[in-house]
């Protein structure tokens, strides 16, 4: 049997993705950051919990712990909120686009999501949850090198525009390959 790079997401519809890729384009028209490593718009999505590599044979209990998770859980809308970064100001790591409007039901899948998986030897992350949307990593070696320009983008730039609602929740392999990583959906399941 062979192995899946899997995790659990919201994924996210063609205008929000049109949104920011159009603010990837802003961005990309600064030299300074034309080092980063941009997320490619189809695989920008909302990830509620990263779960490595598992087992093929494993796949079926981890699409039943995504199912039991969205149970009373109803449809909840979201919005792509302000531009940041992680790792610091003299050494950011990753550009995201924060996640806002119904943060209680997000928290919310997040925390049955969590209590589903961990029984399955997928223990919740110790840091707090930060819902956000990847826009690019910084490469370590040219961190210190964009450190100003990125926080001058991050503060002047407008936030994108966009909203949606979250009806499902998606159980999703990645497959790393030369030209960037690729997603399937393996599995949703509907919120109620």
């Amino acid at each position: 049997m062979a192995n899946l790079r899997l995790f659990v997401a919201i994924e996210l519809p063609a205008g929000v993705l049109a949104s920011l890729n159009k603010v990837q384009h802003e961005l990309q028209r600064d030299p300074a950051l034309a080092r980063l490593r941009w997320t490619r718009p189809e695989g920008i999505h909302l990830t509620l919990s990263f779960l490595g590599t598992v087992p093929e044979e494993r796949g079926g209990e981890v699409e039943a712990a995504v199912a039991r998770a969205v149970v009373g859980v109803a449809p909840f809308d979201l919005g792509l909120g302000k531009l940041g970064t992680f790792g610091g100001k003299r050494a950011p790591r990753v550009l995201w686009v924060d996640v806002g409007c119904d943060r209680e039901s997000l928290t919310r899948l997040h925390g049955q999501l969590g209590r589903e998986l961990a029984p399955l030897g997928f223990p919740p992350e110790e840091r707090a949850y930060s819902p956000h949307l990847t826009l690019a990593r910084v490469p370590p070696e040219v961190s210190r090198d964009v450190a100003e320009p990125l926080a001058n983008a991050v503060s002047t730039l407008a936030a994108p525009a966009g909203s949606f609602r979250a009806e499902e929740l998606a159980l999703m392999k990645s497959d790393l390959r030369p030209g960037g990583a690729v997603y399937t959906q393996l599995f949703a399941a509907a919120l109620e």
